[in-house]
């Protein structure tokens, strides 16, 4: 179990809470968000780059010379891949660079990230709850003011992101805003530090609790 400090929109410390998941076995854990982190960058792959084969080239059915009598080397086609604009060698063709991983194992992963990451972890009451309108410049003040540095990496998770708190990140090139619902390993080991909102904590805590 971990403890983590509330803070409120303005920085000052209101409370503690309190987050409990299991997570993987020391000798394990490396090697599980390990590979969760490849799985859902391999997943990200569109898998369509696609080049011709000598068959798949267009022409080069005509012989380019004949056979004997000139000094170059026999050629039965311009298509080879010896020529340019010939057929490509071993090229890439369309393919899944899906990776198999079972719900078991992918959820474990998660809770293992996110406790190994529980230093990180800032939680604020009421997170934008105050913006009236989208903007930027409250959403760094704040951060700033939640003791994260101005070049830092930031994840920031809500439960139900508004779009006004949406359109207030967006410019943000070093934060990032996601829902509760759609954590993630790599993005949890990315960030430099992670900015919970309380509901979102709450609901982390009801949904991967359990197991």
């Amino acid at each position: 179990m971990a403890e983590c400090v509330i803070r409120d929109w303005q920085g000052k410390e209101t409370g503690k809470t309190s987050l409990e998941l299991k997570v993987a076995k020391e000798t394990t854990a490396v090697d599980l968000m390990h590979r969760a982190v490849l799985r859902q960058q391999a997943h990200s792959r569109q898998g369509t780059a696609s080049t011709l084969t000598r068959a798949e080239v267009r022409g080069g059915g005509r012989k380019p010379y004949k056979q004997k009598g000139t000094g170059r080397a026999r050629q039965g086609s311009i298509r080879t891949p010896l020529r340019p604009g010939g057929g490509i060698i071993f090229g890439p063709k369309p393919r899944t660079y899906n990776l198999t991983m079972n719900r078991k194992e992918r959820r474990l992963a998660l809770r293992t990230a996110l406790m190994a990451r529980v230093e990180d972890v800032v939680v604020v009451k009421d997170f934008g709850d105050s913006l009236k309108a989208p903007k930027t410049r409250e959403i760094s003040d704040a951060l700033v003011r939640l003791g994260i540095a101005a070049d830092a990496k930031v994840l920031v998770v809500l439960s139900s992101p508004s779009e006004i708190i949406r359109r207030s990140v967006r410019n943000l090139e070093k934060v990032k805003l996601i829902a509760a619902d759609q954590l993630n390993v790599f993005d949890l080991l990315h960030a430099n530090s992670l900015v919970l909102s309380e509901e979102a904590l709450a609901k982390i805590q009801e949904v991967y609790g359990d197991d």
